[in-house]
């Protein structure tokens, strides 16, 4: 083949003759130091740092400017017609805006004098589903529909609640929307005494109630049930067809409930288990007792319990998402559970309960400012399709109001007095931190991720003994590639992504944490193997078997290959121009990152880790059609997206570069005149002169196997030959010379001369 007129040997060596690169990439890393000093935007607060991408005529038609912010949270007045026209806030100030993706959902809203809201405008978010797989403009038609209502009138109860308009794909996100809109211009409305809103006034210095935690007794469920510790929910399916008949949905109330009008469309039950009694008659001592060990002073956690046709779960929950079908509101107030408030429980343990289906218990977050003495209630969301796409959604609301006997009243602390925190006695439990509690409640997926990387470490240091066994290689390969992929990706979406290659790059020259990272303690477990494998074995002990879409790609070509797909090999002269994309893919992320960490991780999404293995496919066409594409290339050109387009690849094949050791063994002849593992490399890591390319390889140990296989590799069957020739040229000599003695030993003597 004809020789590109450039001259490649490929990116290493290109990167040693060309130091253009590395100077560009040292300014780039000057520049994100200078561009994150102490005391610029990124340390300033959410509303300073987002009023400057205000669209005021969209927020608020009609304003002139806006003046300086007042009070905290900060609130800016609107001036037009040169006087006072009314406020623009930042919703995630008053209200919580926590979406799917764990991150606040940034909305600036107009309100003006008379309570009403003038507009919205979405000026930052994090949701996965939205930042690519929705177009952003339906997120915002939504936000647009909110001028005009009367918060006002909607606190008082004299506007109805419209229904809300759910994004088929995106119901979270709609949702935290909607929430934290009209709650936090609630707030703003009390605030400022808007649409005959009055302030709330503080407490008075008093009495007042909580919970009496010296009662504490077992009760059975019937009593519970009887004396309001336990309030129930009851829907049939009469009831969910008729209230969506009065709707007004037209084509909801035509798809009604199939079955018996009187059966059972959920039965859902709720408690208030931080409250002694309640606790442990429900739950039971052991279960009551790790409850009270993980939640702070002042923290709280609530029972539910459910049976019938629909789930309050939600079938389409995923693990570290959010529940999309219940929330807790009380006042003003709304809490959304996530997966780490959340634990399923086999059974209510109160004697003569009902058998529920679906027990959960939530804790409800430190700062939820829950008063466990005022009336709450839960909302429960259902959904119904009307349309390939479309759904229509109603709420119904469980009441909860705790029995006066769980209560006692306390005097207030003086007002004038100024009240010092009694410190803890010895032995007193003290709340642990969140990221402790996490790592409690996966101590079990953190321990079998932890076997499974010493396994791995074992496999590495005794490679050459698995090696010289290449069929117990091939099988071992296998069974941790499966492993990977169900256990690591599709169970507990542990897929690492370069995404967090640049949220740790930022954190480094902001506000670098550990307990932030150590929030995920799978993925902190794996990051932290990467990194010191790093320095054994280059990038190929994650790309080559922890990687979950990697064990995908693998798999899925050995099963091509095994149905008899054909196999497509790459021309060297291509394939060593073409691996550099993968490189300045990175780069061109990693340049974005520091101007804007947002910006990059929408176009991180030319990762199809999210799509593949996070959220399984469940996503819109374009993606589900990027990453099968990827995935069929792969199936003719196996690990394509490894080898071509991966920037987590390239990110850690950079630091790879400074590996101590070398553990790959070569023979002198390999690659003059020997090709043969060259030729079978996965991924063509090893160069035709016979070097490996850490920076490509995968580390899949094939070509050890090879190494040490005496029927594959020339030099080893060589080397096997001459040493049977060896011995066949001793057996042949000391057979000579046997025979040749048992000859001389046989002849026979003359006879004797008489």
């Amino acid at each position: 083949m004809q020789e590109w007129p450039c001259r490649w040997d490929g990116p290493e060596r290109f990167m040693e003759r060309n130091s253009v690169l590395k100077r560009l990439l040292f300014l780039a890393l000057m520049l994100s130091l200078i561009a994150h000093v102490p005391g610029r935007a990124d340390a300033a607060g959410d509303f300073d740092r987002l009023i400057g991408k205000i669209d005021l005529q969209r927020v608020f038609p009609g304003a002139e400017r806006l003046g300086e912010p007042v009070g905290s949270p900060p609130v800016a007045p609107v001036v037009a017609a040169g006087k006072a026209a009314g406020y623009v806030f930042l919703n995630s100030d008053f209200a919580g805006a926590t979406g799917y993706s764990g991150k606040p959902i940034h909305v600036l809203v107009g309100l003006d004098l008379k309570g009403v809201l003038t507009g919205a405008q979405l000026v930052d978010h994090h949701e996965p589903i939205v930042l690519i797989g929705i177009p952003e403009k339906r997120i915002t038609a939504v936000i647009d529909g909110y001028a005009g209502r009367n918060i006002g009138a909607l606190a008082r109860g004299q506007e109805a609640e419209r229904r809300i308009d759910i994004v088929s794909g995106a119901t979270v996100t709609i949702m935290v929307i909607d929430d934290s809109i009209l709650r936090s211009a609630i707030k703003v409305a009390r605030r400022f005494s808007l649409g005959g809103l009055k302030p709330e006034i503080a407490a008075v210095a008093g009495p007042k109630a909580e919970i009496d935690r010296d009662k504490s007794s077992e009760e059975g469920w019937a009593t519970l049930v009887g004396d309001g510790s336990v309030r129930a929910l009851n829907l049939t399916l009469d009831d969910i067809n008729k209230a969506f008949e009065q709707s007004g949905d037209v084509k909801a109330a035509q798809l009604p409930e199939p079955g018996d009008p009187g059966d059972i469309f959920i039965h859902l039950n709720a408690a208030l288990v931080s409250v002694p009694t309640i606790g442990l008659s429900l739950l039971g001592k052991n279960e009551y007792g790790n409850l009270t060990k993980t939640l702070a002073p002042g923290q709280h956690a609530i029972l539910l319990a459910g049976r019938g046709r629909y789930s309050f779960r939600g079938s389409g929950f995923v693990r570290g998402g959010i529940f999309d079908r219940i929330q807790l509101i009380q006042g003003d107030n709304s809490v959304r559970f996530r997966d780490k408030d959340y634990k399923r429980l086999r059974r209510v343990a109160a004697k003569g309960a009902t058998v529920f289906p679906e027990v959960a218990l939530f804790r409800l977050p430190k700062d939820a400012d829950f008063n466990p003495a005022e009336p709450w209630r839960i909302e429960l969301l259902v959904g119904r399709a009307t349309g390939p796409t479309d759904k229509a959604f109603l709420t119904f609301d469980l009441g909860y109001r705790l029995p006066e006997k769980y209560l006692k009243t306390v005097a207030a602390e003086p007002a004038a007095k100024s009240v010092r925190r009694a410190e803890p006695a010895a032995g007193a439990f003290s709340a642990a931190p969140i990221w402790q509690r996490l790592w409690k409640q996966k101590a079990v997926e953190v321990i079998i991720l932890a076997v499974a990387l010493v396994f791995l470490t074992l496999i590495f240091f005794f490679q050459d003994w698995l090696a010289q066994r290449s069929r117990l290689t091939d099988w071992v390969r296998i069974g941790f590639l499966t492993y990977t992929l169900f256990g690591i990706g599709f169970y507990a979406n542990a897929q690492l992504s370069v995404v967090n290659v640049m949220t740790f790059f930022n954190a480094l020259i902001t506000d670098f944490r550990w307990e932030y990272f150590l929030l995920e303690p799978l993925i902190f477990t794996l990051w932290f193997a990467v990194a010191a494998s790093l320095m054994f074995w280059g990038r190929g002990a994650f790309c080559g078997w922890l990687c979950p879409f990697g064990a995908f790609q693998e798999l899925l070509n050995r099963a091509a290959k095994a149905v008899g797909i054909p196999q497509i090999a790459v021309p060297w002269g291509v394939h060593e121009r073409v691996w550099a994309f993968k490189y300045m893919i990175f780069l061109v992320l990693f340049g974005i990152s520091l101007y804007s960490l947002s910006l990059a991780e929408k176009l991180a999404e030319v990762e199809p880790f999210k799509t593949a293995i996070v959220l399984k496919f469940a996503r819109e066409w374009p993606f589900i059609l990027f990453a099968g594409s990827l995935l069929a290339a792969g199936l003719f050109i196996e690990r394509f997206y490894c080898r071509y387009l991966c920037p987590l690849g390239a990110a850690l094949a950079i630091p790879g570069k400074f590996r101590l050791f070398e553990w790959l063994k070569r023979y002198r002849q390999c690659g003059a005149p020997c090709h043969r593992c060259a030729t079978e490399c996965m991924v063509q890591a090893i160069h035709p002169d016979g070097h490996i390319n850490p920076n490509e390889c995968l580390y899949c140990l094939h070509c050890q196997t090879v190494y040490h296989d005496a029927h594959r590799c020339p030099v080893v069957i060589q080397r096997e030959l001459r040493a049977e020739r060896r011995e066949l040229s001793s057996l042949t000599q000391f057979s000579s010379r046997k025979s040749g003695g048992q000859r001389r030993k046989g002849r026979r003597k003359p006879a004797a001369v008489t």
